[in-house]
């Protein structure tokens, strides 16, 4: 476990939910991406969600998918990826997460993805498509590289499978608004996320912070009635890249919700 968990010093700090934007590493091209990632942080991120291009990322929608392709065909490599990180690191203090999938960290080798990780200042990692079952195939380089793993919980999460995530998470907890990609607009997701929060508040007592189908300013606000203490925005945001004065407005809209 984290000595002290940054997530929870910000919430605390800030006193009110925090606004996590998402970006794809690399996205438009590894150039112009540390401009992309630095208007986030200038438009108020409290936290950064960032993701590493991956060819067949089955938990993202249409919008994060051709991120993800734009990255690849410009060239993007995992190296690319660190070394970004590193430059993001430089512009601020603010938590730094990563969402991967499994098959990067396998090529590169758990402990030195996470070293890797820990090299560059990053917070947290949320191997999306790794099951608690196999979590430990990365606990152990997470926890001696001193880097938060962090899950999901959606609506079937059962009180036993949140006290097994209890057991082993840290940051935060990825709270699931609806079941199904990144990305969709569903109008079901300001009812499902409440309950999921109420349910996870009974077993975790890390963040938790609210993704998927975070789309509007209502929504949003929806997130922080239901008790969100962070509010995951990735597509939305995705959709505008690479036009930064687009990034920039979508987030001031987004975190004026927050803040109220």
């Amino acid at each position: 476990m984290l000595k002290n968990n940054p997530y929870a010093d910000v919430r605390s700090r800030i006193g009110r939910p925090m606004f996590i934007p998402f970006a794809v590493v690399g996205d438009p091209d590894p150039r112009r991406s540390p401009d992309v990632i630095r208007t986030l942080i200038e438009h108020g991120a409290d936290a950064l969600e960032l993701g590493f291009p991956f060819s067949d990322p089955p938990a993202d929608g249409p919008v994060i998918q051709q991120a993800d392709l734009r990255a690849l065909r410009a060239g993007t490599k995992i190296d690319d990826c660190f070394r970004i990180l590193g430059e993001v690191r430089k512009l601020t203090d603010v938590p730094l997460g990563i969402l991967v999938y499994y098959n990067l960290v396998l090529q590169r080798g758990a402990d030195r993805f996470y070293r890797d990780c820990a090299d560059c200042g990053v917070t947290s990692v949320l191997v999306a498509d790794l099951p608690l079952e196999h979590a430990q195939e990365v606990l152990p380089a997470a926890q001696r590289h001193n880097v938060a793993p962090v899950f999901m919980a959606s609506e079937l999460t059962s009180a036993e499978r949140f006290e097994q995530i209890a057991a082993v998470a840290d940051g935060y907890l990825y709270v699931v608004s609806y079941l199904g990609v990144t990305g969709v607009e569903n109008s079901a997701v300001e009812e499902k996320m409440g309950r999921v929060l109420r349910a996870a508040r009974q077993h975790v007592t890390l963040p938790l912070c609210v993704g998927f189908g975070i789309h509007t300013p209502r929504q949003v606000e929806a997130a922080v009635r239901a008790g969100a203490d962070g509010v995951i925005v990735g597509s939305r945001i995705v959709r505008e890249s690479p036009d930064l004065k687009k990034i920039a407005a979508v987030c001031d809209e987004l975190r004026a919700a927050i803040i109220g």
